[in-house]
């Protein structure tokens, strides 16, 4: 993993706040680190003698984050709330959005108040591709303790106040000044310090720590094959009836996508989940896997299973389109779908990622997402239904 920090451009920043985006946009920089909205960063400051946290705002990239992108949140009441028992979402939402000095200012992210009880100054979160790889194998924790022993390990759980509360009650007595970093299994990893470079630092130094993981233990040979044809002009009729509007087509013939849509039993290998939680959003949990001609045929099929998914744990929830977002195609590749290229685009790297992992994982013992259930909850989650309103 390459460290972007150049001291000739880290010169141009003075202020908490400035330092701040800074390294915030250098995360950016990296799609191995961040990708689509993925992370979340902060930094501790003073405003008029208050403690204030700046954390970055909901609908904001890291790569093009500003300081009009944070949101500065009284840090006093961000770690008060940590300390209750239970907590709505809209009430997290609401009491957050309340505890801002400048109502103008985007919402603040859902893990505000996870960064607001990390004691240190500079908090970065990235769903970095080899850490998520590591820890989406059958034996993950073992190994992310074997690589990161001076980790704080937190196993899954929903990401916002569930997770910040998790962590405030497992730290309790938590040596932090020992402590390099956090991973959350299936999710993502963290890293801090009191200096913005030093934690910039830590998190290039420890994903680069899961990428030699990974070279030595899981590196793809991915051999080039032939592709047969498809039919991709019925496809993106039978999609964008579906859908109810026309789509836009993002078609991968790497040769990864490739040899990903090669495999035996591609439906079961195909259909593992997602990478980490937020890409639900954009890709459902599973694609549409084709494996004849009969697109309609497998349209409905993926439909009908969607629709038991929805039904297996909805309790007031409205079902989403049941349609797929996008296909792994038998000896072809994969094509993904949006209302426009762009968001076809968005889909297509988040897949790309998450192919190459699955790939890699499949070398350490298998391939192993979050649950349906907790999927399900990801999906249908009301403060990640907003972020795909706005």
């Amino acid at each position: 993993m390459k460290n972007l920090w150049t001291n000739q451009e880290s010169e141009k920043y003075k202020s908490d706040l400035e330092l701040r985006v800074f390294t915030s946009n250098l995360l950016g920089r990296s799609d191995e680190l961040i990708l689509h909205g993925g992370g979340n960063t902060s930094v501790k400051s003073k405003v008029d003698g208050e403690d204030i946290l700046y954390v970055k705002g909901s609908g904001w990239d890291l790569v093009s984050i500003e300081k009009e992108g944070f949101a500065p949140v009284k840090l006093e009441t961000l770690i008060e709330m940590a300390k209750l028992d239970t907590l709505s979402d809209s009430d997290m939402v609401s009491q957050q959005k309340a505890a801002m000095i400048d109502k103008s200012a985007p919402n603040p992210s859902v893990e505000a108040i996870l960064h607001a009880i990390i004691p240190f100054k500079f908090v970065d979160h990235t769903h970095a591709d080899a850490v998520v790889t590591m820890s989406n194998s059958k034996n993950g924790i073992e190994n992310i303790k074997k690589v990161f022993p001076n980790f704080l390990i937190i196993p899954y759980v929903m990401p916002g106040f569930i997770l910040a509360k998790t962590i405030y009650d497992m730290a309790k007595d938590y040596d932090w000044s020992k402590s390099d970093g956090i991973i959350l299994h299936n999710h993502g990893i963290f890293t801090f310090d009191d200096d913005a470079k030093k934690s910039y630092d830590k998190m290039i130094a420890a994903v680069s720590l899961a990428e030699k993981f990974l070279e030595d233990n899981a590196k793809l040979d991915t051999p080039t094959l032939d592709t047969k044809e498809f039919d991709l002009s019925a496809l993106k009729d039978i999609i964008s009836k579906e859908k109810g509007y026309e789509v836009s087509l993002v078609v991968n013939q790497d040769k990864e996508a490739v040899y990903y849509a090669s495999q035996e039993n591609l439906k079961e290998n195909a259909t593992k989940g997602v990478l980490t939680p937020e890409h639900i959003i954009r890709t459902k949990r599973v694609p549409l896997v084709l494996v004849n001609s009969d697109i309609q045929k497998s349209v409905d099929e993926y439909k009908k299973e969607y629709t038991n998914y929805f039904e297996k744990y909805s309790k007031d929830e409205i079902c989403l389109n049941p349609a797929p977002n996008y296909a792994v195609i038998k000896d072809f590749g994969v094509v993904c779908f949006g209302k426009n290229e762009k968001e076809a685009n968005i889909i297509n790297d988040i897949v790309s990622h998450t192919i190459s992992a699955v790939l890699k994982s499949e070398k350490l013992g298998g391939y192993v997402s979050i649950s349906e259930k907790d999927s399900f909850e990801m999906e249908y989650w009301e403060l990640e239904q907003a972020k795909l309103k706005k």
